[in-house]
């Protein structure tokens, strides 16, 4: 964090401003208040042991004491929902922004286990920083000063010593909280690491039942839980230990002040009053900047949280073009793609040509950079050096929503939602009748019919059912759709020869100009050209 507020918050979320304003307001009306307070005990109470019994009109002093009580309690409650409010605000505001990201680039970036903890219990720890920190912030940067200032026209002797004492608490504040942040932030990143692994265990647990290896990721399961543990109680150690700096600092401070008044009413050097003023408003000058540091841990966890999702935010490819689609082939033109945080470019000086109604084949070996060749024609990466040609127009020009509404895609693993095939290859085009979809399933080789059910991703089907249904989603997206490319990624893995040349036909009588990635030999041959992916 680059300071006591973080600045991307801050500009993103209209909400923060808005909650920053009403906390430095609370903060002020705070300080009157406890001014009010300080008055009143200090005045009624020296009255009362002047007299020896209950000063005359204690009852309307009374009557104020308890409105001063009352009205502090209404500003703790309005600050509590104010920070509520705001902290719901944001965290939908993240939430919408990374979600729209996340949209714009499915590939690459965060997985989908750190999408998942970072958009649930994640930015649900913003609570923290906006229902204690923040409040706490303001008050810290109005009570002091408004008390301070009070004291200094009561006693400047006292003002005084707080002036040089005060300081010190935000200095070893700073110092604490770089420690804070750097064990929040491993926490945060091993915490995230497990939740991969477990994921990535759960979703490859048939494979690993199958080949008897499933207990055997245990051990690893174990260090990752402990890895977690000790991040966790690295990070507790640091809190525990800097409330205890923070309150001892604040205690010894406030001591300081206690002592000299005491020994200057005993020289008679300051009136009772006056002290008894000064020690009440000593504390209340000291608290609201020690908790700040308290309630700084309070919101560590939320702002990591935060920084991971602005971190999704800004890998998100950023589109400007304004321009419809134009007609014409797509033609990727000597490009290359390097991901954040690799050593070597997944796409090398790539060039191809699809023209409408031609069928050109990807080929090359495993992780060669094929899907992200796919991923640079649909937009959803934009290349590091080269150009993606719609038609002569730069790819960057148009708008993607237009561009989109051209294609069909298959992807290596198809998304499906819950309910029936049917369902799932009518997304295709909001205008397919029950025909459309019935001859789609047809031309894709399914030997099932549309109303076969389908669970949450795809379940109950097959990898190669998972292919057939999303192939016929496509055929019926490019025949009442209106698309006219098809961009297809290893669609006929794990159909046999018969279903694959079927398929193949269909792709071919769409008239679509279709990409291809594939390794099987019959889609190579049946191709009007093939492109050899070589890795860099």
């Amino acid at each position: 964090m680059a300071g006591p507020i973080h600045p991307r918050l801050l500009r993103r979320a209209k909400a923060t401003r808005t909650f920053l304003i009403a906390s430095v307001a609370v903060g002020v009306a705070t300080a009157v208040l406890l001014i009010l307070q300080a008055r009143l005990l200090s005045d009624w109470i020296t009255r009362a042991f002047a007299e020896l019994a209950f000063p005359r009109g204690w009852q309307g002093a009374l009557i104020a004491l308890l409105a001063v009580f009352a009205g502090r309690a209404v500003l703790a409650w309005l600050s509590s929902v104010l920070a509520h409010r705001s902290a719901a605000e944001v965290k939908s505001t993240l939430r919408r922004d990374v979600l729209k990201a996340r949209l714009a680039t499915p590939v690459g970036g965060a997985s989908s286990a750190s999408l998942v903890r970072t958009l649930t219990q994640g930015l649900d720890s913003l609570d923290g920083y906006f229902s204690k920190y923040l409040p706490q912030l303001g008050l810290a940067a109005t009570v002091p000063f408004i008390v301070g200032a009070a004291i200094l026209f009561a006693d400047w002797q006292s003002a005084l010593i707080i002036v040089f004492t005060l300081p010190l608490i935000p200095v070893f504040m700073a110092l604490i909280g770089w420690t804070t942040e750097k064990a929040t932030r491993k926490s945060f990143a091993v915490a995230d690491r497990l939740a991969n692994h477990f994921a990535d265990l759960i979703a490859g647990l048939p494979t690993l039942q199958a080949f008897a290896r499933a207990r055997a990721q245990k051990k690893g399961v174990e260090l990752g839980e402990e890895q977690y543990r000790e991040a966790t109680m690295r990070t507790l150690y640091v809190s525990f230990l800097s409330s205890f700096a923070l309150e001892l600092l604040a205690t010894l401070s406030v001591a300081i002040v206690a002592v000299t008044v005491g020994f200057r009413l005993v020289y008679g050097d300051v009136d009772f009053p006056t002290a008894l003023f000064v020690l009440i408003l000593a504390p209340e000058a000291f608290l609201p900047v020690r908790q700040v540091g308290v309630h700084f841990h309070d919101s560590a966890d939320g702002v990591a949280a935060a920084d991971a999702a602005f971190a999704i935010i800004d890998e998100a490819t950023e589109t400007t073009g304004t321009l419809p689609a134009p007609s014409g082939a797509l033609v990727l033109d000597r490009v290359s793609y390097t991901y954040p945080g690799g050593d070597s470019p997944a796409v090398e000086d790539l060039s191809l040509r699809v023209d409408p109604g031609e069928v050109v084949a990807l080929s090359g070996s495993s992780g060669g950079g094929k899907s992200t060749a796919l991923a640079m024609a649909m937009g959803f990466l934009s290349p590091a050096s080269g150009s993606v040609l719609v038609g002569d127009q730069p790819l960057a020009d148009v708008d993607l929503r237009s561009w989109r509404r051209e294609l069909a895609w298959v992807a290596q693993e198809p998304g499906l939602l819950n309910g029936t095939v049917g369902d799932n290859v009518a997304l295709g085009s909001p205008d397919a009748t029950a025909e459309d979809v019935e001859a789609a399933l047809r031309d894709a080789g399914a030997d099932f019919g549309r109303d076969k059910p389908v669970g949450d991703d795809g379940e109950g089907l097959s990898a190669g059912e998972l292919r057939r249904v999303a192939l016929a989603r496509a055929l019926v997206r490019i025949r009442r759709g209106g698309a006219r490319y098809l961009i297809l990624d290893e669609p006929t893995a794990g159909l046999d020869a018969e279903t694959e040349a079927r398929v193949i036909d269909a792709v071919r009588d769409t008239g679509a100009g279709a990409l291809i990635v594939s390794h099987r030999p019959a889609v190579l041959e049946a191709a009007d050209r093939v492109v050899e992916v070589v890795q860099a």
